[in-house]
């Protein structure tokens, strides 16, 4: 029996990518036949996929369990082999085989239970710190996107925006971290960063009871890090003080300066509002702006 392409999957990349979308989903049998040839490997179960990769779950020739991901070379998606290659399983997923070419990579394989199935939200924050806290510790490898270019961009992108805001108080609030963003811009740090790390993104295993997968590498602060995990469950927050716990955690789990990692915490919401604004959204996420709010207190 053929590969098939889930059609949410095809879907997702005929929304980002048009035509050239619609090819890459289509091309995606092909595609791992090949590497289930070249990777001497066999099909171990049905296809599971994200917004942009579709995994496939595999058995080695000496027997190992692991999972084919397929997944088109792009901004972010170009380096993920690349971190999880410096990290060799230390807190991640461990890398068995990539082609850089295509972005296919073969990965260990992992539990479909995520830190998002952990009842206790602060219990899974914890274990996500603790994971953050040793990935970091590596330097980015040479070559990775850097904050500071990022950061900059951002800077650039700012005025615009603020001509496409209706309300008073969304001006205020990207003025207010693009501040804090320009203050920090010079020193953007050289760790090796996940970029995405929520709960969703640290599945249970074998080798480790938790693992982070797909990253987003990038170079740079790791106060940069604690966004996703800060919005990411939202529906258990129940005000200012519970965003400012899941913060203070973070940073005192990583040994951070609390202002300055508030500082990259603004500019991830400053990051996050300049992406919908530039999607044609003309008001800030309520919810990108409950956590600015909470944590003025902390810059």
């Amino acid at each position: 029996m053929g590969i098939k392409v889930p059609e949410a999957l095809t879907a997702s990349h005929i929304h980002y990518d048009g035509e050239a979308g619609r090819a890459w989903a289509a091309g995606l049998p092909a595609l791992a036949e090949r590497f289930l040839d070249e990777w001497d490997l066999r099909l171990d179960g049905g296809t599971r996929h994200g917004a942009v990769a579709l995994v496939l779950p595999v058995v080695r020739a000496d027997g190992t369990e692991a999972v084919l991901k397929l997944q088109p070379v792009g901004e972010e998606t170009a380096d993920e082999s690349v971190a999880l290659r410096a990290w060799a399983g230390e807190g991640s997923v461990l890398l068995r085989d990539a082609d850089p070419e295509t972005g296919t990579m073969l990965l260990e394989r992992l539990d479909d239970r995520s830190l998002a199935d952990v009842p206790d939200v602060m219990r899974a924050l914890d274990v996500l710190t603790g994971l953050l806290r040793r990935l970091v510790t590596h330097p980015a490898p040479e070559g990775l996107r850097q904050l500071g270019d990022i950061a900059r961009d951002m800077l650039g992108e700012v005025d615009d925006a603020l001509g496409r805001l209706a309300r008073e108080e969304d001006r205020y609030w990207l003025r207010w971290c693009a501040s804090a963003v320009a203050e920090l811009v010079s020193e953007p740090g050289d760790r090796l960063l996940h970029w995405d790390l929520h709960y969703e993104n640290v599945l249970a295993a074998d080798r480790e009871p938790w693992l982070a997968i797909d990253p987003k590498p990038l170079a740079g602060d790791p106060g940069f890090e604690l966004m996703p995990a800060l919005w990411n469950r939202w529906e258990e927050v129940s005000g200012a003080g519970d965003v400012l716990r899941r913060f203070d955690l973070m940073v005192d789990g990583l040994g951070l300066d609390r202002q300055r990692a508030a500082g990259w915490t603004f500019g991830r919401v400053l990051q996050n509002c300049l992406w919908d604004v530039r999607a044609g959204d003309d008001e800030l996420s309520e919810i990108q702006l409950a956590i600015a709010s909470a944590l003025r207190v902390r810059w």
